[in-house]
């Protein structure tokens, strides 16, 4: 199982689009402790979406959508904010 999920950061509600194969709550701890360059200068961070997918490639083609223009107005209609 792999998922797609969207993070909101607390400091300034940007959103972080990613995917992986781990438990997006666990994802999301690792965020918190600052894993990567833009989960650092973002935190804290919480968890406001997810999906589940059967393949990696699947999560990663919705991560993409979720990330061009068409995806984000999608996120902003769904109140996903």
């Amino acid at each position: 199982m792999h998922f797609t999920y969207i993070l909101k950061s607390l400091k300034n509600s940007k959103r972080y689009v990613g995917y992986t194969s781990k438990d997006p709550e666990i994802r999301l701890k690792e965020h918190n402790k600052g894993c990567n360059k833009w989960t650092k200068q973002n935190k804290p961070l919480i968890l406001i979406y997810k999906e589940l997918f059967e393949t990696k490639k699947e999560a990663m083609k919705r991560e993409k959508f979720l990330k061009t223009g068409q995806g984000r107005k999608w996120l902003d209609i769904n109140n996903i904010k």
